[in-house]
């Protein structure tokens, strides 16, 4: 498949998209009152994410979004770019891997592109993995790379 600042299909599309590649999607800040919403709600409550004074002496050299956080972040990025439509409903099945290769620093702005990494039929729909990778603006590494895995029932 061909590069695509979107992946919109049918259900009845989806055992034709292995290989496409959307994205990304645009850019969303993470100020630190969502930082903060997330420890309380979380537990989280580590100094690198909520003590400015406690994180300037840190590595990162001030607060930084949770991982898991960030993480949480690619529902409202993936409405934008990835699609199956005529479905009865979707799932979050699960990740195949998670890891956290850069900090999102306090207020930068991340988004999301990925690819079809592969595509499975199951009983009543299809599984789809997507290889995600959420980019920090202006940083040469990604905060996330994650694979997940979905389920598209019709």
């Amino acid at each position: 498949m061909t590069e695509s600042p979107h992946v919109f299909v049918t259900i009845d599309e989806v055992g034709g998209i292995v290989g496409a590649t959307f994205g990304p999607s645009t850019w969303r800040e993470i100020p630190q009152e969502d930082i903060d919403v997330y420890a309380q709600l979380s537990g989280d409550d580590n100094p690198i994410h909520v003590d400015a004074e406690a994180a300037a002496k840190s590595p990162y050299g001030g607060r930084i979004a949770h991982g898991m956080l960030t993480l949480s972040m690619v529902v409202p990025h993936l409405r934008e770019i990835y699609r199956v439509s005529g479905t009865s409903t979707g799932i979050v099945y699960g990740f195949n891997k998670i890891r956290f290769p850069n900090a999102v620093p306090t207020g930068a702005r991340i988004r999301v592109r990925g690819e079809v990494a592969n595509v499975t039929e199951i009983s009543g729909g299809w599984q789809v993995e997507l290889a995600l990778t959420f980019e920090v603006e202006g940083a040469t590494k990604p905060a996330v790379y994650a694979e997940l895995i979905l389920r598209h029932y019709r």
